[in-house]
């Protein structure tokens, strides 16, 4: 049986989203009575892929996430997304695992199930759709972490268009909406 991991990239800035609090991050902003962040690491913790981890580096996630998870720091995460993966793939292969789901953490609806019909992929990459619309969460297989970005901010969205033959497009339930503004929070809440 293969060893497959859930991560959660949630280390970016959130610069477009604003409130009332400037303080406040967008993964830490309420939603539906937890945080954006919570629910999105609930549901691949939920999801029983495996070992659920969290790429954080622009906010300090400690209290705002379930019990069960582990959390990354990406000390580059100023570089772009292709850090995290890294962090997330680095800390992977350390553990022995042979593939990783990849979802966002400002994407709490995206639900347990999602998570799962990706990771049941036999694909080397597996990319949920959502009415056939391509989003997250995304499985890598280990046999193509060699070929994902090293810098930018871009996660495995270079592997998937270089490289089609290698992708699965997975139906999915649920919603990919990203809270990435505070009209997205209201309008999602």
């Amino acid at each position: 049986m293969t060893s497959t991991a859930a991560v959660l990239l949630a280390a970016g800035a959130g610069s477009r989203f604003t409130s009332s609090d400037e303080a406040r991050h967008k993964l830490l902003a309420p939603f539906k009575g937890r945080t954006v962040v919570w629910w999105a690491a609930q549901a691949a913790l939920s999801s029983g892929v495996g070992e659920t981890l969290v790429v954080a580096g622009a906010v300090d996630l400690a209290g705002a996430l379930p019990d069960g998870v582990s959390v990354l720091r990406n000390p580059d995460w100023k570089t772009g997304q292709a850090s995290s993966l890294q962090t997330a793939v680095c800390a992977a292969r350390d553990l022995g695992i042979e593939a990783v789901v990849v979802g966002l953490g400002d994407q709490p609806l995206v639900e347990a199930q999602a998570w799962r019909n990706v990771a049941a992929s036999s694909s080397p990459v597996a990319v949920a759709t959502y009415n056939g619309a391509r989003r997250n969460p995304v499985k890598l297989s280990s046999s193509v972490w060699q070929l994902l970005p090293t810098s930018g901010d871009e996660g495995a969205r270079s592997l998937i268009r270089s490289r089609p033959d290698l992708v699965e497009e997975v139906p999915c339930p649920g919603e990919a909406a990203d809270i990435d503004t505070r009209e997205d929070l209201i309008r999602w809440s």
